[in-house]
């Protein structure tokens, strides 16, 4: 995006001029937060409420309502003068996040394993061929629809609180991964192995190998992020998280990390 300007974020067709009800304020909320997740609208940047009424063509007042559901979210910060800021990205919000969906998932796909039935399971195989075709054509924006469909699959026996609570962390690492997640064909191809060997673990039914191996695929996730971020961040939380919820998932992942790249050993 030119000069981190928001025109374009939203087509004009896409949007009336004069929001006249609560459905395009749902839709410029929903739009502008894709924008932020997929880093289309950088962190960091400032900008004004006047600025993005004009860019969006709407009015102030629906314009409010969506920064502040926004803010709610912890996706933007209000500065003084009407201003808007996206909000930063940081080693310590990197790794929170990464605590809490361990800490959340490794129980959720515990309850869900044994629930799933077998239309379940070949979703989840379909999903797996989605995925794989968006990384062989290195499309990134077509992967998150179906990643995000499997990770939640995963979980779905965990509830509609626990799945409202772990979707949204899903989209606020969305913001890591697209930054830092670094989707070369070596984090491919592990990222491969590693959805396989968790839908097998699943499709055995064995719920605790299923646990370990997704905690850590989110290890591996979390490691390559905050390297990006910060070399030097103290992982204590996020190695303690583990410790207590999946204490093989160190050694799961170098199993992952080998089958996936032979070579190496």
């Amino acid at each position: 995006m030119t000069g981190h300007r928001l025109e374009g974020v939203l087509e004009t067709d896409q949007v009336p001029r004069r929001s006249r009800d609560g459905k395009h304020l749902v839709l410029v909320h929903e739009r502008l937060r894709d924008a932020i997740l997929r880093g289309e609208v950088p962190a960091g940047h400032t900008t004004t409420q006047a600025k993005l009424a004009s860019d969006f063509g709407i009015g102030r007042t629906p314009l409010r309502e969506a920064l502040r559901m926004l803010q709610r979210e912890g996706l933007v910060v209000s500065e003084p003068n009407r201003r808007v800021r996206i909000a930063e990205l940081s080693a310590s919000d990197a790794e929170e996040l990464y605590v809490m969906r361990i800490s959340l998932e490794a129980v959720a796909v515990r309850i869900t394993t044994p629930r799933l039935m077998s239309a379940h399971l070949a979703e989840l195989e379909g999903l797996l061929a989605q995925m794989a075709h968006y990384m062989q054509a290195n499309d990134n924006i077509g992967f998150r629809k179906p990643h995000r469909a499997f990770h939640l699959l995963l979980v779905s026996g965990s509830g509609d609180r626990g799945m409202e609570t772990i979707g949204q962390l899903f989209d606020h690492a969305e913001r890591y991964r697209v930054a830092f997640g670094a989707n070369t064909p070596a984090v491919s191809a592990e990222r491969r192995v590693e959805h396989r060997s968790i839908v097998d673990a699943v499709s055995a039914r064995d719920a605790d190998r299923a646990a370990c191996l997704l905690v850590a695929h989110y290890l591996h996730t979390a490691e390559l992020i905050l390297a990006g971020l910060d070399p030097s961040y103290d992982l204590t939380r996020l190695r303690t998280a583990i410790e207590a919820i999946a204490p093989g998932a160190d050694r799961a992942l170098r199993q992952i990390t080998r089958r996936a790249n032979p070579a190496k050993d």
